[in-house]
């Protein structure tokens, strides 16, 4: 049966996302001077306003609104007059301490088995997930979308297109014959641009430099659709066209909607929270099961409980594409894979100042694959079946 599947992305400049990459920038900062810090932070911005808020527990010493004008300078709102620019927006803080109600369930001290039996941070359940459909065992949909917005931000930074601006966005539609991608059916880009610019030459040169040098030759063909700033003008945009919060962009940070999502999002919090260091967790089983032959596509659910260790359930799902069974494969993970969250931490070294390289572009799949959780050496463990 032939359907249809859309995935979407969008570039540093995107409101949500700077909201996102200065979150994980202060976290990052914090995890480089105190590891054993505690970290939940929140970030909000709209026009020529940038507001941090949150708690956290830390003995570092932060400039935060530096941290966050850096973050904003680097994306690349430098021009005044603009309604938001790194000198001039107005940042404002209030972080306070961590609640000792929550700290109590998830400190870290004392001989190594107490430290490894730290309680989750927060209740929550979480997906991890992976198929054989890309090299990196991620659905086809959001790679391709996460790599057209990458080439659109690389087509602005390297100067290749000067007129483009920080703000835009992807989008790819997939056409499948059963779970197998046979081609590409649309693709839209909205890219926000200097004034000055031609809308006819915007979009001659996005189709032309950005879109179909990255997409695979054999899944487009002529029945392959483009739409490049369907309005035709997107000048006005980032923070100052629509308001940003973290957070916001959970489908995009994932598998693009084409997994479940446990609701919680990532950044601005350190590992204790389980809605990160889990979902992690949860994709690195998953991925090791593709990698192990057992199944052509893999789902796994983790749950936990505030200041409890264990999780709460392990929950495997192969969609009936697996070559053993789902309880089988459930065992095998659970006794080869230490699912306590300060075990998570240690074994994936979260507590090194990491996140800001997965801020962007997905914190899975090809954007991830130098990190821990995008490793594939459970393969020996699990292979015996």
């Amino acid at each position: 049966m032939k359907s249809l599947f859309t995935s979407e992305s969008v570039t540093r400049g995107h409101p949500d996302k700077v909201c996102d990459q200065i979150a994980d920038r202060i976290l990052d900062e914090v995890l480089r001077q105190d590891p054993e810090s505690h970290v939940a932070c929140e970030v909000t911005a709209c026009t020529d306003q940038v507001h941090i808020f949150g708690e956290l527990s830390t003995d570092a010493e932060l400039d935060y609104e530096q941290v966050a004008r850096q973050v904003i300078s680097e994306i690349g709102y430098t021009e005044p007059g603009h309604g938001f620019d790194a000198e001039s927006c107005r940042i404002t803080v209030d972080l306070h301490r961590q609640s000792p109600d929550i700290a109590r369930g998830i400190k870290r001290c004392g001989a190594p088995d107490e430290v490894l039996n730290a309680g989750a941070g927060d209740q929550g359940m979480m997906f991890g997930f992976a198929c054989r459909q890309t090299e990196s065992l991620m659905p086809y949909p959001i790679e391709l979308a996460h790599l057209l917005a990458k080439r659109l931000e690389v087509s602005r930074t390297s100067g290749e297109l000067p007129y483009l601006l920080p703000d835009g966005k992807t989008q790819v539609t997939v056409e499948y014959e059963g779970e197998v991608p046979k081609r590409i059916d649309t693709v839209v880009v909205s890219a926000q641009h200097a004034a000055d610019v031609d809308i006819a030459e915007l979009r001659d040169d996005i189709l032309l430099r950005v879109i179909l040098p990255g997409l695979p030759g054999d899944m487009v063909d002529e029945r392959t659709k483009y739409f490049i700033n369907p309005t035709g003008r997107f000048v006005a945009g980032g923070p100052a066209a629509d308001s940003g919060l973290t957070g916001r962009k959970l489908i995009v940070d994932t598998y693009g909607g084409y997994a479940r999502h446990g609701g919680g999002s990532f950044s601005g919090k350190d590992a204790s929270k389980v809605d990160r260091s889990g979902a992690y967790l949860a994709r690195y089983m998953a991925k090791n099961v593709i990698a192990a032959g057992l199944a052509e596509k893999c789902e796994i659910q983790l749950s936990y409980a505030i200041g409890l260790a264990e999780p709460m359930s392990v929950r495997v799902d192969t969609f009936g594409t697996g070559f053993v069974s789902e309880e089988s494969i459930c065992k095998a993970l659970t006794e080869n894979v230490d699912l306590r969250p300060a075990a998570i931490i240690r074994g994936f070294g979260l507590t090194s100042p990491i996140f800001s390289d997965v801020s962007c572009y997905g914190h899975f799949g090809s954007n991830a694959a130098h990190l821990p959780w995008e490793t594939t050496d459970l393969n020996v463990a699990l292979s015996w079946f």
